[in-house]
């Protein structure tokens, strides 16, 4: 369907739900974590269906846009005719999230270089960059299982989440889940920072300076209520400016 056809057959908070996740597809392509044509990062859509927007399976994160986005529902089945397809079996991870917990809207989920590397070591998140203290307060870390396609993983995957923000995929990559679209990628930025930074330090091979213990739990203590949107609501605006100079188009 074209731009026009989608937009009168959905609701305005539902077309600017498409726009933000359209957006997000974009500047995880511009800032590079992106995976070709793999990992999905889902919307939910407001509501009592429990139906959710993802990307087109086979077009690379930079031609998403607004209207070819694709809803689906809990089982990652379409429910608005799409020419395109979607991946039910990349889906897996993100239903299981969406249904468990309420405050999930979105889910991002990422292979990104950094994010993987780190994911690979067995220490994980360390807490020498005060990026990291906000990971590490909202943070759990879920065993490689192979690819995410079997359904008895979901409970184990939703365990390891728990209420946290941010989730190590060990081997695999990174994800974080939001209260919204902007919510989720300003915490991926973070999560993706901090593993570069990481990377960077150890590289040096120098001895790593560690955060105090008492700092990072009094982050922890203080990170529902202080960090609340990890500032989204201030950069979303601006991140958007930024992509409309880059890559404009996604709004249609």
């Amino acid at each position: 369907m074209t731009s026009p056809e989608v937009r009168s057959r959905v609701s305005d908070a539902e077309w600017k739900q498409r726009v933000d996740l359209a957006a997000c597809y974009r500047l995880v392509a511009l800032f590079g974590w992106d995976d070709l044509i793999f990992t999905h990062i889902s919307a939910r859509i407001e509501g009592p269906e429990h139906h959710f927007l993802i990307n087109p399976y086979g077009l690379t994160f930079d031609e998403v846009t607004a209207s070819n986005l694709v809803k689906i529902d809990l089982d990652g089945k379409k429910v608005l005719e799409s020419p395109y397809d979607v991946n039910p079996a990349g889906f897996t991870i993100h239903s299981a999230i969406h249904a468990a917990r309420e405050d999930a809207k979105c889910v991002l989920h990422t292979h990104s270089v950094n994010g993987i590397a780190v994911s690979a070591t067995k220490q994980g998140v360390l807490p020498i960059s005060q990026q990291s203290t906000f990971v590490l307060a909202s943070l759990g870390y879920h065993d490689y299982e192979g690819v995410a396609l079997r359904d008895d993983e979901k409970p184990r995957l939703v365990k390891d989440l728990g209420t946290n923000q941010f989730l190590m995929l060990r081997n695999h990559g990174l994800l974080t889940v939001g209260t919204s679209i902007p919510e989720a990628f300003i915490a991926m930025y973070t999560f993706e920072s901090v593993c570069m930074i990481q990377l960077r330090a150890q590289a040096t091979g120098a001895e790593l300076v560690h955060v105090d213990p008492r700092i990072v739990e009094g982050v922890k203590q203080v990170f529902a209520a202080v960090t609340r949107g990890m500032g989204a609501g201030l950069a979303w605006p601006a991140l958007l400016r930024k992509l409309d100079r880059a890559n404009p188009g996604y709004a249609v």
